[in-house]
């Protein structure tokens, strides 16, 4: 009798950025999926920040990211997701192209009441060939929106995933995750598909 060894399966990881505005939902949709307790550096806001923070449409905002917030989450046995939250303030911009070092694809969590500030990360992954989903979330449960009116407001390419999601809720924000993937793989795909034309 022949023994078969089951070989533990060794996971490819992907990383995954969120991006997005102040006071989006960053750290909390790395929270509501991570397997693992997610690293976050989260401060208290100061008198200090007043005149350099936009509060605006999140004026009881008590703390803020200061560095990154890291997560993980397994989609499949052989599929694992690092998830690194950028910080949303316009004063720590400059850490983001080390943190998109490496980026399979990203995350643009949006809020209705404040669209232009998802302007920024837009244009950041749009210039570097960034493949990207736009998850709306939607505070409280409102939906003033439809996903198809903010993917217009946005001038997004008709090929970007725009969701409605609560990224408080796990399900809501894994379902995010996986359009991203798919987004990813149908870029990859497209960039393969001449080189396999021409043969």
């Amino acid at each position: 009798m022949v023994s078969v060894s089951s070989e533990p399966v060794m996971p490819t990881a992907l990383k995954i950025l969120i991006a997005g505005g102040f006071g989006v939902g960053k750290t909390t949709m790395v929270g509501s999926v991570s397997e693992v307790p997610p690293l976050e550096t989260e401060e208290r806001m100061t008198a200090v920040s007043l005149g350099v923070d936009d509060l605006s449409g999140v004026e009881g905002k008590k703390s803020t990211t200061v560095a990154m917030d890291f997560g993980r989450i397994t989609i499949a046995p052989e599929l694992v997701l690092y998830l690194f939250g950028t910080p949303g303030q316009d004063r720590f911009w400059f850490m983001w192209d080390d943190l998109a070092t490496g980026a399979l694809a990203a995350i643009v969590l949006a809020d209705t009441r404040r669209l232009d500030a998802s302007f920024a990360s837009i244009d950041f992954f749009e210039a570097r060939d960034i493949p990207f989903a736009v998850g709306v979330n939607c505070f409280d449960g409102r939906r003033d929106c439809s996903a198809e009116q903010v993917r217009t407001a946005l001038d997004l390419d008709p090929s970007t995933p725009v969701l409605l999601c609560d990224v408080r809720d796990r399900g809501s924000s894994k379902s995010v995750l996986l359009a991203v993937l798919e987004a990813a793989r149908a870029q990859a795909a497209a960039r393969l598909a001449p080189l396999g034309g021409g043969q």
